[in-house]
């Protein structure tokens, strides 16, 4: 009995030293994007609209690095546990290739045709002036964030979650402090309100890749160096490509679809765009608990498993999954808080007003079938190298059923913007059956590491 506390304590112990930083690191995320909305709110609805049309871009990207960031942490935690740095650094170099050449790529892309990236999501002209001045700054943003995301995953895989939170505090404070000066034109700089926005980001994020080359520079483990990026090992890209690749389309594929929501929405008018720009904010700060669990279980359950502690790892996976729940019902309960604060100080129209309230509504139970799928997806089985679940369940989900369904709402129904919003917000529960299954079967825990690398 003492022997099962001591493990509980322990499991409890390291889940919370991994989770609190990256808890103030998702906090932090979610109040900069909340400046960024809230300061938006005083230059205009249509600004509001515009960014938060541009920004799926972003989001799209950074699920780009966070599934190249899954396989490099999955492969890097297990090599970690097992005590092989040399390893660690030579998948961090296959990582970078990734990152950097489509960073480069969508940069390009940003730079010379924001205009075509911007009709992908409205028809409305003055959403595609504004949200394409935004977009042709925001290049310089992609390229810094491909080699960020990287390092920072490569320092969370290996437990440094607290250096990795101080990097992002720096990027995100400065961003803030920025994001004002140019929107409202302080300290002697014109307004440039959303052009103001990606100026902020992309300064701000220029700053943080310094950083990162200062803490790697005074770093005795983990290092950023461009050496890394020309050494090769067979085994390892092919461990990482069958690892990466699945985790990498599962991501892409999710959030892909996940803007065809917007795109969705963005078709139904502006009122529905600006409505939903709130509710994004809001729902990240939600999830915020979730979502950091997730990450942290992650990286434990993948330290166990290249010990080579497969039960200990389902043990713990119980645990972790538990506190998720716990999680998902408190963030319900943030969102429902925090409604009525919104409510008062957004400055929408009536129409926007009407659908911000019951959409967050929406999103007060909405967040524990995202807390539990990615609890699991994201957290358990990937820290066991299963990413391929992940894909196909997404896949299915969102391709087969939430789009069509958005779309025949939308536009053959023609049902009222919250009934089509409200079907949308179905998906993530559609999945449970096939992703609690999975788990219960227990057949996610590998020890992914070789002996010969």
């Amino acid at each position: 009995m003492k022997l099962e506390a001591m493990k509980k304590d322990d499991f409890y112990r390291q889940m919370f030293k991994l989770t609190i930083p990256i808890i103030i690191q998702n906090l932090l995320s979610a109040a900069v994007n909340s400046a960024d909305v809230i300061m938006l709110n005083y230059v205009g609805q249509s600004a509001i609209s515009a960014v938060s049309l541009a920004s799926n871009f972003s989001n799209v990207l950074f699920m780009v690095y966070y599934g190249l960031g899954t396989g490099a942490t999955l492969l890097c935690a297990q090599y970690y546990g097992k005590g092989n740095l040399e390893a660690i650094h030579t998948v961090e170099g296959i990582t970078l290739r990734f990152s950097m050449a489509i960073s480069g790529i969508v940069a390009l892309i940003a730079f010379f045709l924001p205009q075509k990236m911007m009709l992908l999501f409205t028809p409305d002209q003055e959403l595609i002036t504004i949200g394409a001045s935004y977009l042709r700054i925001m290049g310089i943003t992609y390229l810094c964030w491909g080699i960020t995301e990287v390092y920072l995953a490569i320092l969370r895989s290996v437990g440094r979650v607290t250096v990795s939170m101080a990097l992002n505090m720096l990027a995100f404070v400065l961003n803030v402090i920025l994001n004002a000066t140019f929107i409202f034109g302080l300290f002697g700089m014109p307004k440039l309100g959303a052009t103001g926005v990606a100026i902020a980001t992309a300064l701000s994020r220029l700053v943080e890749l310094v950083a990162c080359f200062i803490v790697s520079f005074l770093s005795k483990n983990v290092k950023l160096h461009p050496k890394y990026l020309f050494v090769h090992s067979k085994v390892l890209t092919q461990d990482f490509m069958r690892l990466s690749l699945p985790a990498l389309c599962n991501d892409v594929s999710w959030s892909v679809a996940f803007s065809m929501y917007s795109v969705i929405l963005g078709h139904l008018g502006t009122d529905a765009v600006a409505a939903n720009s709130l509710v994004v904010v809001v729902r990240n700060i939600g999830t915020v608990f979730c979502f950091a669990i997730a990450s942290a279980g992650g990286i434990l359950l993948g330290n166990i498993m290249g010990r080579g502690d497969l039960e200990k790892s389902k043990s713990y996976a119980s645990r972790m999954l538990k506190m998720t729940v716990i999680a998902g019902a408190i963030g319900g309960l943030i969102i429902l808080a925090i409604t009525p604060f919104v409510l008062r100080f957004a400055t929408l129209n009536d129409t926007a007003m009407h659908y911000l309230k019951y959409m967050l509504l929406i999103n007060t139970y909405y967040i524990m079938g995202a807390a539990v799928n990615t609890a699991l997806i994201a957290g358990v089985f990937r820290a066991g190298g299963d990413t391929k679940f992940g894909l196909i369940c997404d896949t299915i989900d969102m391709w087969c059923y939430a789009i069509p369904l958005g779309f025949f709402a939308a536009f053959v129904l023609k049902l009222p913007v919250l009934w089509v919003y409200f079907l949308l917000c179905t998906d993530e529960f559609v999945k449970w059956p096939w992703v609690i299954k999975h788990y219960r079967e227990g057949k996610w825990a590998k020890n992914i590491t070789r002996e010969e690398v």
